[in-house]
């Protein structure tokens, strides 16, 4: 599949659908707590997405059964919400994306439910900045590689073990598209980014190593040594100076 190059019209859609999911995340954040299902969570998704006159990217796909992905503590990606109760001291990736007028918006968070450990503290804290140095790389001109060399660099000298199997991804008209973005890399590698072009970037950082495993459900990716994992992403537009962000938490008025 060949790399898109997104117009004025087609990323204005993708900001009305990055709202959608900025949305659902304001709410969702709100919402966690000791107790709450991660079903429940998804029910707040629904109704956002549905009063937003949006849809899901999630739902259906190869038969995914949730507006969300939620992944609790050693789940990496792909949780699918249920009946699981949220306890004190865990940690939650709710990864969402949102459909409006055929272009998506994608991100994923990872929450604290009430006091965690300051081990689990400094995981989001990392992860989360490796999520801005890569957006900070992916500047026209500048290739690919450039994005999984900073996110890397930065992982790895604070002593993270890095999710190696799975990364971001070109986003538009589809969910997934070209390019693969990997959270690995040099920056001499991949495609040369150019203006338009539209990315999800998403970090995904482990307390233990790097290694991981899919349960029998066939969707939730864990951590092989049962270690904590942390999720940001953000869809991003390259630009001819910084990446802009459309998915931006910020945009939402409370």
């Amino acid at each position: 599949m060949a790399i898109t190059i997104k117009n004025a019209r087609e990323i204005d859609a993708m900001r009305r659908a990055g709202l959608v999911v900025a949305k659902v995340h304001v709410a969702v954040e709100k919402a966690i707590e000791p107790g709450i299902t991660t079903r429940d969570l998804d029910d707040i998704a629904k109704q956002i997405i549905r009063d937003e006159g949006a849809t899901s990217s999630f739902l259906g796909h190869h038969g995914f059964t949730g507006r969300i992905c939620a992944s609790v503590n050693e789940e990496i990606v792909h949780g699918i919400p249920g009946k699981k109760r949220l306890k004190e001291g865990d940690i939650i990736s709710v990864d969402v994306g949102a459909i409006v007028d055929g272009f998506h918006g994608d991100s994923a968070w990872t929450y604290a439910v009430g006091a965690i450990d300051e081990e689990s503290r400094r995981l989001l804290d990392v992860t989360e900045r490796s999520l801005y140095v890569g957006i900070a790389a992916a500047r026209a001109g500048s290739r690919l590689g450039a994005i999984g060399e900073a996110v890397e660099s930065l992982v790895t000298a604070e002593g993270y073990g890095m999710v190696r199997e799975y990364g971001g991804h070109g986003i538009g008209r589809s969910m997934w598209e070209e390019p693969h973005v990997p959270n690995h890399g040099k920056a001499s590698d991949g495609v040369r980014l150019r203006p338009g072009m539209t990315l999800a970037i998403e970090p995904m950082v482990n307390l233990g190593g790097d290694d991981t495993e899919t349960l029998g459900d066939g969707w939730t990716v864990v951590t092989a040594d049962r270690k904590r994992s942390a999720h940001f992403e953000h869809t991003v537009v390259i630009t001819d100076g910084e990446a802009e962000i459309l998915t931006p938490r910020l945009a939402v008025v409370v």
